[in-house]
């Protein structure tokens, strides 16, 4: 797979607004750990997105950035034809915006460019709004992993999609 994901957008914003998905860099991660914080009850350390960055093999990160600041990222682990999401979240000035659904769409049809066939994903039981997002792209409930959050013992729905 390519390195180097740069596709800048105009479609989502007004004409002043410079969108861009790219790969995920070192230098990301600030913003990136800024993001996990405000979004999750136990949020990824710098280090973790470090180590995916540098050292896993199957990871592919990308940034949502606008008008020059990250303002969402979505991970993904690429194994055998299949995409597992790792975590995807936007910062929350920019969240009910389209932005997350924008940033998911690209992310997908990028790994079905690069031959993936299915992608997959765990949510919260309780997380509706990331659910009807899921579905609207085509995710369907496939399972349930059991007292899957460490946080609170939640149970997490398996979600999968054809890319």
């Amino acid at each position: 797979m390519k390195n180097n994901v740069e596709d800048q957008q105009r479609e989502k914003g007004s004409e002043d607004t410079a969108v861009a998905i790219r790969l995920m860099t070192v230098e990301d991660i600030p913003a990136i750990t800024a993001i996990e914080e405000a979004s999750f009850p136990n949020p990824w350390k710098a280090e973790s997105f470090l180590s995916e960055l540098k050292d896993n093999r199957i990871a592919r990160y990308y940034c949502l950035v606008i008008n020059d600041k990250v303002v969402g990222y979505m991970g993904v682990w690429l194994v055998a034809g299949e995409a597992h999401i790792t975590n995807v979240a936007i910062w929350p000035g920019f969240r009910s915006k389209g932005w997350g659904e924008f940033l998911m769409r690209h992310v997908m049809q990028d790994l079905k460019k690069h031959g993936l066939v299915s992608i997959t994903l765990e949510v919260r039981v309780s997380n509706i709004h990331a659910q009807k997002l899921y579905t609207k792209l085509g995710f369907k409930a496939a399972g349930v992993r059991r007292k899957y959050y460490s946080d609170n013992k939640e149970d997490a729905y398996i979600m999968w999609a054809k890319l």
